[in-house]
């Protein structure tokens, strides 16, 4: 682990495993319903204090994802393993919560599959994917800017939760009572 990696263009650089996990994402939403895909991204209603988080967090994000794209892979180092490891087990906890989330019914709240243990699996298995990929560059700058995002993102999740109870009432009341907001206690 070096504290900035080193730079440069290249094909075997960190793109490689952004591309096939936003591929991936992105052929699974084509596949979708266009009601899952539009209640997945629902935040029409949310208020300015809601939102901010995800803007201010989404800056230090897109700086990490280009540190990444831009940082040659170095599979001949065990970090690098650590993180594709930590990426390809974030990855399926992703994809499966998304599969669960399409398999739920639009009235209902989601709380089937790996939203029995988390309240946000999608957040939390995408920041999993997300250490994997810093890991993979070998770099704390990058690990220091998506620890930001993970930061932003847990008042985002507030905001969510908040429209949800509003949106589903007791019956996302009593969810929230039984499931933690990650995972086991937190």
């Amino acid at each position: 682990m070096t504290l900035f990696p080193p730079l440069s263009l290249g094909w075997f650089n960190g793109w490689i495993p952004i591309v096939l996990f936003y591929g991936i994402f992105l052929a699974l939403l084509k596949l979708f319903p266009k009601d899952t895909v539009d209640r997945l991204y629902e935040d029409s209603g949310w208020t300015l204090e809601q939102a901010r988080p995800a803007k201010i967090g989404l800056p230090f994000a897109l700086a990490a994802m280009v540190l990444i794209i831009f940082t040659p892979l170095k599979i001949n180092q065990p970090i690098f393993w650590t993180g594709l490891t930590t990426a390809l087990i974030g990855q399926s906890g992703f994809l499966y919560s998304l599969h669960t989330f399409n398999i739920t019914p639009l009235g209902e709240p989601v709380t089937a599959g790996l939203y029995k243990i988390s309240r946000n699996p999608q957040w939390v298995t995408f920041a999993v994917v997300m250490v994997g990929f810093g890991l993979m560059a070998g770099s704390w700058t990058v690990l220091a800017l998506l620890a930001v995002r993970v930061v932003m993102n847990h008042f985002r999740i507030l905001g969510e939760e908040k429209a949800l109870e509003d949106q589903y009432g007791e019956s996302y009341r009593s969810y929230k009572e039984s499931v933690p907001r990650y995972f086991i206690f937190f």
